[in-house]
């Protein structure tokens, strides 16, 4: 049977920062409607950014402006915009980061957080953005996904993760340095990982998703030679986990668990620190990855990939990451819109 229309998840895009290849790739993926089977896209951005981004493209868009995502009117065969009315991208020479536009970059996600939290729209998809623009533009935080949490005035666990064939990659730390890491890995923060992957691969359709649990040191710490760790703490945290029905094992050496899962034998990985499962994930498919920041009210997504420098202006930007992205958010809020729909 059919998804209706008004099923559909109703999805913010932001087209990230305008120096990158965002712009590019949003009115690409805007030009065919390639995703009207996924969701209802409405651009939160300037529309000028999203012109230079149609230049960058080749492609010419029909572009509606509405004041809010809930003017929307999907039925016209025309992009819906908020045009925000923030950037002139013809300020911000293209391939290089910018603070000014990491401010602003950061001041328009900040305005799709506050559609989601008015129930305007599900969820939210951003294009590549800078990192380190944003944090010198003013938004001091180490990454996005802390800024989403603050954002959301979010107290409790979140984490971001990444999502290839089938594969969700998860970690018990993030952007922090190593020796910060190490202090972070404890039962509790391991536990949530595990709770946290198992929950949000539930809703993406995977009933009983099996999870692997990497070791901290070399080799599991081959039977304590190299460590405790795995038999004092990793190894018993996993079993008491396993035991409320999460389908988790391990701890298994970090240095193959990773060829293991690809092969099949696992769907999801939780690494003990950032590179532990980065490093693995990106060598498998750098452009086609998905990451996800799970665990907050408002479900968020972006391509794996980041702004591209070298690139952008060229029109050879691919979109496969951003379209991956758009359709796991409406995969992740499907389930809530639709009984929405049903209710009304």
């Amino acid at each position: 049977m059919a998804t209706s229309t008004k099923e559909l998840p109703v999805i913010a895009l932001t087209p990230g920062d305008c120096t990158g290849i965002g712009p590019e790739q949003v009115a690409r993926i805007l030009s065919d409607d390639r995703l009207a089977d996924a969701a209802r896209l409405v651009v939160v951005g300037d529309a000028r950014v999203l012109e230079m981004g149609m230049a960058h493209a080749g492609v010419k868009l029909k572009v509606e402006r509405i004041a809010s995502p809930k003017a929307a009117n999907w039925g016209r065969g025309a992009v819906q915009l908020v045009d925000l009315g923030n950037t002139d991208p013809g300020k911000f020479p293209i391939g290089k980061a910018s603070a000014e536009s990491g401010r602003l970059t950061g001041e328009t996600l900040s305005r799709a957080i506050d559609f989601a939290k008015a129930g305007e729209v599900d969820a939210i998809t951003f294009a590549p953005l800078n990192k380190r623009a944003m944090f010198d533009g003013g938004w001091k935080f180490p990454d996005e996904h802390k800024m989403f949490a603050s954002l959301l005035g979010h107290k409790t666990y979140f984490s971001e993760m990444n999502v290839l064939d089938g594969q969700w990659m998860s970690r018990v730390t993030g952007h922090q340095s190593l020796r910060e890491a190490l202090d972070g890995i404890n039962p509790a923060s391991i536990t949530d990982s595990i709770e946290l992957v198992d929950r949000m691969m539930r809703k993406a359709g995977v009933a009983k998703p099996r999870i692997a649990v990497a070791a901290l040191n070399p080799h599991a710490g081959e039977n304590g030679l190299f460590g405790r760790d795995e038999i004092e703490m990793i190894r018993p945290t996993v079993e008491a986990a396993a035991k409320t029905g999460i389908a988790c094992t391990g701890p298994y050496p970090a240095d193959t668990v990773y060829i293991r899962a690809f092969a099949g034998e696992f769907d999801s990985v939780v690494a003990m620190y950032h590179d532990q499962g980065q490093i693995a994930t990106k060598l498998r498919g750098f452009n086609r990855g998905v990451t996800v920041t799970a665990g907050l009210e408002t479900v968020f997504t972006t391509p794996s990939h980041g702004t591209a420098f070298d690139i952008v202006g060229t029109g050879v930007a691919k979109t496969g990451a951003l379209e991956s992205a758009v359709r796991l958010a409406a995969q992740l809020v499907s389930i809530k819109v639709k009984e929405a729909a049903h209710a009304n």
